[in-house]
């Protein structure tokens, strides 16, 4: 990932920048979830994690979690604030914190491999591919693939606005986008268009839309 999008997030976190942390679990999470048919005992893999709650909604309905997250301070906030211990692990690609049922890397998502996340069975897109400019989206979607070779499914949401009226993040995904970053590996079904989201104060006035996908992987 570029040095620019790594520092950008880096510094959002070391100032405690974070209007883009949600602080509760995600409502399209929690409805569209059991669409995906996962297996309770299966892991999940979320990048770009943050200290997202969903993780947890996640964990309660029986996943192992795997996530992956540029900032420490982010991840070690995920565990302090849910009173989680954990410890840290230096033994794979990227180290790594590790309690309950969650192994979180810290690093670029890029150097993570597939060893690293394992088996998972589902991926969980809330904020990852709209956190990402253009240029680096169709790296992004084949290394993701590349690492989720064992998942049956994704869960990805992407938001849509005139891109040229405010600049990201979060970044305008459109759906021909999604298709193109996607459609070799897998079969894309929207589930729902939301016209009117809630978004960050800087969009006040601008039309958007949030739309939610299931993906199922072809073959």
């Amino acid at each position: 990932m570029s040095d620019n999008a790594r520092n950008f997030w880096l510094e959002r976190w070391n100032i405690g920048q974070i209007g883009f942390h949600q602080s509760a679990v995600n409502s399209r999470l929690q409805r569209f979830w059991p669409q995906l048919d996962v297996p309770a005992e299966k892991s999940v893999f979320v990048p770009l994690c943050g200290k997202t709650l969903d993780m947890h909604f996640l964990a309660a309905c029986g996943h192992r979690v795997v996530g992956v997250e540029f900032s420490e301070i982010a991840v070690r906030a995920f565990f302090e604030e849910a009173g989680i211990a954990c410890e840290r692990h230096d033994d794979g690609s990227l180290p790594y914190f590790e309690g309950g049922a969650f192994r979180l890397y810290c690093g670029d998502f890029f150097a993570l491999g597939r060893s690293d996340i394992g088996d998972v069975a589902a991926v969980y897109d809330r904020a990852s591919l709209i956190a990402l400019p253009p240029d680096t989206r169709p790296a992004y979607a084949q290394h993701l693939t590349e690492l989720a070779t064992s998942a049956s499914a994704m869960l990805v949401l992407t938001i849509l606005y005139d891109q040229n009226a405010v600049a990201g993040p979060p970044f305008s995904v459109p759906k021909d986008e999604l298709q193109e970053l996607y459609a070799a590996d897998w079969e894309i079904e929207t589930l729902e268009v939301d016209e009117n989201p809630t978004m960050p104060p800087k969009f006040e006035g601008l039309k958007a839309s949030e739309t939610v996908h299931r993906l199922r992987a072809i073959g």
